[in-house]
């Protein structure tokens, strides 16, 4: 059971364009997401922007845990750095520690051969700079085929399916928005590694709002707060 945790944790972890539109956030400071597991609350995802002349940074802070009849049978806590150079991601560096395991993922941009180097801990290699690196805060991800797992390095692709407008409610706020599905590309890519989300995107602020994933349990990322 916690190796399927692991799986559910790494896939929920994910996305954002690696050249993504980092302009678009020019005015924010942060984004303050919550976890649910069966619309219990279990933990947080945050993002803290900073900037200095034409180097943006975007920290991430993720923390969860999950109980089974009172006991913790799954924890994670994990922290994330981006660094763009205008609109360009220059380096990509995490920890994450999941349970007692660490798992780790390492960017850095070859500005010469115009790719990135990543030395993570499920894949070390090269990837191209169209890739992405998962984290919610970032809508390019509904514009991207192939993605850079943010806690091991490791590369899939993905399909992006618009399903609706849909309103929806979060913490007594209505917001009209588009509902989008992000699938693995590859079919044969056994059940316990799939991507299978469903993504509610806000064009008016730029933001993803909520993602629902389901799998040993109901799991949902929702935004509460941006500044």
């Amino acid at each position: 059971m916690k190796k399927i945790f692991i799986n559910v944790f790494i896939f929920l972890f994910i996305t954002s364009n690696l050249n993504a539109h980092i302009l678009h956030y020019k005015n924010f400071k942060k984004i303050e997401m919550e976890i649910f597991r069966n619309n219990e609350l279990i933990g947080y995802n945050y993002y803290f922007f900073t900037r200095d002349k034409n180097i943006t940074t975007v920290t991430n802070q993720i923390k969860f845990t999950v109980k089974l009849l009172g006991a913790t049978i799954f924890e994670v806590e994990g922290y994330g750095e981006e660094k763009y150079n205008k609109n360009k991601l220059i380096s990509y560096n995490s920890k994450t520690k999941q349970n007692k395991k660490e798992k780790f993922a390492r960017l850095e941009l070859d500005k010469i051969n115009n790719k990135f180097i990543i030395k993570g801990s499920s894949y070390s290699g090269d990837a191209a700079t169209d890739n992405i690196i998962g984290n919610w805060w970032n809508h390019k991800l509904l514009q991207a085929d192939s993605q850079i797992s943010p806690v091991s390095g490791s590369i899939k692709k993905q399909v992006i399916i618009f399903i609706a407008k849909e309103k929806i409610q979060l913490y007594g706020k209505n917001f009209e928005t588009e509902h989008f599905k992000l699938k693995s590309k590859n079919a044969d890519v056994p059940n316990d590694k799939k991507l299978n989300f469903d993504i509610w995107f806000d064009k008016k602020t730029g933001l993803i709002l909520k993602i629902q994933y389901s799998r040993m349990g109901n799991w949902e990322y929702r935004l509460k707060n941006f500044e």
